[in-house]
Parts: structure tokens; C-alpha cells; sequence
């Protein structure tokens, strides 16, 4: 299926593994020139790499997006070396699981700080370009109790601003849009290092997922790439789930 988005351009933050990395691949491979930015730059320069084979342009830079003065610059150059900016997905998370300062500081920071930072940023260039899509990388933590305070707080927070952004927006021909993982598995991400560390916890959450596994970081990006696509021309103010069914709530 053609999701007719050959030649427009995405931003992700937070790109260098997991949802991220994937998301960024999945739109290279609809042609989707992308850019990218993570703290850690081995494997950033590994995406970069794996996306220039994919024959798109590609700008990836090093950026801790909690600093708001290094999150405007990597945003000018970006917009610099693209052009306008098509699509920001706000995928970054400081994954703070715990319920100290601290945690809710770098959740603040970096989860939500950072997404709407970035949001402010390009929102004057999609106007001036009649149109634009924004996704924001929730978590189906924000959904029902029982998770982390400060991360549950954040991606609910993200969910909510998402929501008052697209009633916004749509005036100006922009989608704003949340997408709800719930537990993605994958190379050195935190289920993995549940999985060999702590195997009764993963036990627990892979056992109430009806699947009876976990999700994989392409499942998620195949849902982003038809949300920003012109093939969800109708889809904005939403935050769809995707969990396999985990998050067990009615709403």
C-alpha cells in the first residue's frame, strides 16, 4: 500500500533504538527524507547509516532535547538541510521509573518539555507550508494505574496537550495525533534486560497480554507511518493503542 509519502520530511527525536529507530526506517522506506537526533552517537551514526542505504536524505545529529537551546539548533538545521518540515514525531522518553524529584524532573524535561518545545518550534513552518502532522509517543502507562507515577503522569500529559493541539491545528490543515504502546521488546531496551535480569516480572506483564508475547518496535511503526500519511487524512486528536490488546480499559 502506498501511504503517499514519498518526499516530504520527518523529524524524530529519540531515534537511535527501539520505536524510534523504527519509525524512522519505516518512513525512509516510504521515501520520507528523515531527520534524526539521540544522545548517544555510536548508534545514532548506526541509523544513519541504515537509513542512507534506504536512498533518502538523512540529517542526524546529536541533541539532548531536554536542553532547550541544543533541541532549537538541531530544529534550524534540520530546517536548513530539508527544508520544511512535514512530520515532528515527539518519540523521546527519559524513562524515569521512579518517584523521586529527580524522576519527575528529567520525565518533565524530557518527555513533555522537550515535545511541546519541539512542537512550538516547527508549528510557524507548517502553517506557512498550509499543512503538517505531529505524533506524539505516549504509552499505555497514561491509560489506567499501576505504572511508574512520573512516567505515567508525563505520557498522560502528552496525550492530553495532543488532544487541545489538534482542535487547534486543524484550521491550519495540521493532524496532531498519540500513539499508546504498551510493553515493545527489543536489543537493549528495557523488557529485553527484564527479560535476562528480572524473568518473573516479564513473566507477569507478557502473561496478561492476550498474545502472549510482546510487541516489537516495528509493530508500533507501522501504525505511525499510516497515521502521518495522507491515508489518515480524517485521523487527528486521537491516541491509539498499541498493545495487542494489554491495556484492558473500555476507553
Amino acid at each position: 500500500m502506498d501511504l503517499g509519502l514519498k518526499g516530504k520530511n520527518a523529524v524524530i527525536t529519540g531515534a537511535s533504538q527501539g520505536i524510534g529507530r523504527s519509525i524512522a526506517l519505516r518512513l525512509a522506506k516510504e521515501g520520507v527524507n528523515v531527520a534524526i537526533c539521540a544522545r548517544r552517537e555510536p548508534l545514532l551514526r548506526e541509523v544513519e547509516n541504515e537509513l542512507l542505504a534506504l536512498g533518502v536524505n538523512v540529517f542526524a545529529r546529536i541533541c539532548d532535547v531536554s536542553n532547550d537551546k541544543q533541541l532549537e539548533q538541531f530544529l534550524d538545521h534540520v530546517k536548513k538541510q530539508l527544508g520544511n518540515i512535514d512530520i515532528l514525531v515527539n518519540n523521546v522518553s527519559a524513562l524515569s521509573l521512579g518517584d523521586d524529584d529527580a524522576d519527575w524532573d528529567r520525565t518533565l524535561q524530557t518527555d513533555v518539555l522537550s515535545s511541546v518545545r519541539a512542537t512550538k518550534k516547527v508549528l510557524p513552518w507548517m502553517k506557512a507550508a498550509g499543512a503538517g502532522n505531529i505524533l506524539f509517543i505516549s504509552s499505555i502507562s497514561a491509560l489506567e494505574a499501576g505504572s511508574p507515577p512520573a512516567y505515567a503522569a508525563g505520557k498522560a500529559a502528552l496525550i492530553s496537550y495532543s488532544k487541545t493541539m489538534a482542535l487547534q491545528l486543524a484550521q491550519y490543515n495540521i493532524r496532531v495525533n498519540t500513539i499508546a504502546p504498551g510493553s515493545i521488546e527489543f536489543s537493549g531496551g528495557l523488557w529485553e534486560q527484564a527479560k535476562e535480569h528480572n524473568p518473573e516480572f516479564y513473566e507477569s506483564v507478557r502473561s496478561t497480554i492476550p498474545f502472549a508475547r510482546l510487541g516489537t518496535p516495528d509493530e508500533v511503526a507501522n501504525v505511525a507511518a499510516f497515521v502521518v500519511s495522507p491515508c489518515a487524512s480524517w485521523v487527528t486528536g486521537t491516541c491509539i493503542s498499541v498493545d495487542g490488546g494489554q491495556h484492558k480499559g473500555n476507553l
